[in-house]
């Protein structure tokens, strides 16, 4: 590696469901990357079946009381943490960044995590370094597909928004973790919540283009609270499903037994939950899809619909929530001027270019007249 060049970016996590996705990308853009994770023979044996690859292994534990001092040891110029669930996770990873005057970015979902990201904004301007949190589907693609509409109106009263992945897609333990920790459980109010909302209640069902209809349920994501915050929304909703109406609705139970009362610690049987699924893999398949629908104002002031869908064939849906994370840590890396601070990913990375990232996949958008499919 020239010596003029920028130190690698760390993606920490780098063999799991999202971190492996993120190093190829930032591969195949020439990006110098260290894999780092708990296993290192596992990052090896990742590193031989990358082409082309520049960079090198770490064995790093965020956990770790010496983390700070093993990755100052990379130089690093960015740091991709993928190390969830970050519902339960603090900013100490981000602190050790902001320590060595180091860029970071995260695919936290977690709502407490991203929105509280901006705790950190005056330490990383006196660093003059980038601290972005939510680098994912949610806020990164969901506000990329906001910003590319909301010129259609002039009011913007309410989104709806939704996520369902493929039965067979791959599913990481740390997302399962993260789901368990709100079902069942009331969620902090939100713009246009009228009454309490309780984590995967209040169950219906969307139709998607080319994979048909799938329930849905209660989410709890940062967009609750940055979309009325950003974009003067009057009303959000966002929700999540599971592709076998089976597996949905027993989650949906499980939600009443929480909601009830009952002493169940779901995140702590998330291993087994996650097991248990994929035993029901033969009945699904790999793919997977998302929504958002707008309603307003247009500039005439007539009531407007918009509807918007990105699909996922093939079990190629978890390459999504991976692209702000890819082309955000490659333009630092390229030394691409973004404000100095701390804040949610939100209205960073245009829809065009979020699109374009995944033409070499079979991912493709759709947008729907009100009342079609």
């Amino acid at each position: 590696m020239r010596s003029d060049l920028p130190g690698p970016v760390v993606v920490l996590g780098g063999t799991g469901n999202f971190g492996k996705r993120i190093v190829q990308g930032l591969v195949r853009h020439g990006v110098p990357v260290v894999i780092a994770g708990r296993d290192l023979a596992k990052a090896e044996a990742f590193a031989r079946t990358l082409a082309d690859f520049r960079g090198g292994v770490a064995r790093l534990d965020i956990h770790d009381p010496t983390f700070g001092g093993q990755l100052a040891a990379l130089s690093p110029s960015v740091v991709v943490n993928t190390c969830g669930p970050f519902q339960t996770a603090d900013y100490g990873v981000a602190r050790a960044c902001l320590a060595q005057k180091i860029h970071y970015i995260d695919l936290a979902d977690a709502r407490d995590f991203v929105t509280g990201i901006t705790a950190l904004d005056e330490a990383a301007k006196i660093a003059n370094v980038c601290v972005i949190s939510g680098a994912s589907t949610v806020p990164g693609l969901s506000s990329a597909v906001i910003e590319h509409f909301r010129s259609d109106f002039r009011e913007l009263d309410s989104v709806a928004m939704g996520i369902s992945p493929g039965q067979k897609a791959e599913r990481g333990l740390a997302t399962t973790e993260a789901i368990m920790t709100y079902v069942g459980k009331p969620l902090r109010p939100f713009a246009g919540a009228t009454r309490p909302v309780y984590g995967w209640q209040d169950i219906f069902r969307q139709e998607f283009p080319r994979i048909g209809k799938r329930w849905m349920a209660n989410c709890d994501v940062p967009d609750l609270d940055l979309i009325p915050q950003h974009y003067d929304v009057q009303s959000i909703r966002f929700s999540a499903g599971l592709e076998l109406g089976v597996l949905h609705l027993g989650l949906w139970l499980l939600s009443w037994a929480v909601r009830l009362g009952l002493p169940l610690d779901l995140p702590r049987h998330a291993k087994l939950l996650l097991k248990a699924s994929n035993l029901f893999n033969i009945f699904g398949t790999c793919d997977g899809g998302m929504f958002v629908t707008f309603r307003g104002k247009d500039k005439a002031g007539k009531v407007c619909e918009r509807r918007w869908f990105v699909i996922a064939k093939n079990g190629e849906g978890p390459q999504i929530p991976c692209v702000p994370a890819i082309l955000l840590a490659k333009r630092l890396w390229e030394g691409a001027s973004y404000k100095a601070g701390a804040y949610p990913c939100v209205g960073l990375i245009s829809l065009k270019d979020y699109l374009d990232e995944l033409k070499a996949f079979d991912i493709r958008q759709y947008e729907m007249p009100a009342g079609s499919v």
